[in-house]
């Protein structure tokens, strides 16, 4: 794979999408983790296939319609969040079955042939485009220069949001804010490992990290190294055995997590 990886433009691109992928993972695994905002990540990333369908059926780009109608569910669950008494579970159940359901909708109205959308389910690194590296280009700079900027308003609202009032962080902005980050981070890793399998890049990296390290500060750069190594060596045996790339991904980070779990309860 590595002598190909210089020779094939499309390896070049899977390549620069991991390593920019993997800071978007490691940093916003954390930052999910955190929040308790696993299973809201999970509804979202569902919530795109509506998004999807109706851009087969109204013939526009598949990932400008799942932007725009995940971004809407998820400023309006975290309207919800903020407003209702209603549990959170309530919310993310019935958006995640509307996407769904909306997309099957949509799909079936295509006239014609059923669009093919299997890399947006089970997601496809090798085909990759070059706008879809400057797209997580732009996120990653974007989060990154958000964390880094205001690491300590984060670190403040992540684990205690009333200290924050009192210290007159803008802890409302930081709630919204959060969910957009969540929604761009969801839309561009679905091209990686797909509406099916993206949970568990915004999971897996912070989870490995938390075995190895208490700090965040530490926790946010074990994330990354570990996002990258899940990535890479899912790719390369994706390359080898000629297999869905966001499968291997995700089977390979499973087996790190669990290695990490057992030696760390076998050291104890």
């Amino acid at each position: 794979m590595f002598s190909a990886l210089l020779e094939y433009q499309f390896l070049q691109y899977a390549f620069a999408v991991i390593v920019l992928s993997s800071v978007v993972c490691g940093i916003m695994s954390n930052l999910i983790i955190e929040k308790n905002m696993l299973m809201i990540s999970g509804g979202l990333a569902h919530t795109a296939y509506g998004g999807i369908g109706l851009a087969c059926l109204l013939e526009f780009s598949p990932t400008l319609g799942a932007l725009g109608f995940t971004l809407c569910c998820a400023l309006f669950i975290a309207l919800l969040h903020r407003k209702s008494h209603v549990s959170n579970d309530i919310f993310i159940a019935l958006f995640w079955a509307l996407g769904m359901a909306l997309g099957i909708i949509f799909i079936g109205l295509v006239p014609g042939y059923t669009p093919n959308i299997e890399s947006y389910l089970f997601g496809n690194i090798l085909a990759v485009s070059d706008e879809d590296v400057l797209a997580m280009l732009c996120l990653s700079l974007l989060i990154v220069f958000s964390v880094l900027a205001f690491y300590r308003d984060w670190q403040v609202f992540l684990f205690d949001e009333e200290f924050g009032r009192l210290q007159g962080i803008a802890v409302n902005f930081y709630h919204y804010f959060l969910y957009v980050l969540v929604t761009l981070s969801i839309i561009l890793l679905i091209r990686v490992a797909g509406i099916i399998l993206v949970l568990a890049l915004l999971s897996a990296p912070a989870a490995s990290a938390g075995l190895c390290c208490r700090s965040f500060k530490g926790r946010l750069v074990l994330s990354v190294l570990f996002s990258f190594v899940f990535s890479f060596f899912g790719l390369w045996l994706s390359y080898t055995l000629d297999i869905s790339s966001g499968a291997c991904i995700v089977v390979f980070a499973f087996c790190i997590y669990a290695l990490l779990l057992f030696v760390r309860r076998s050291a104890r």
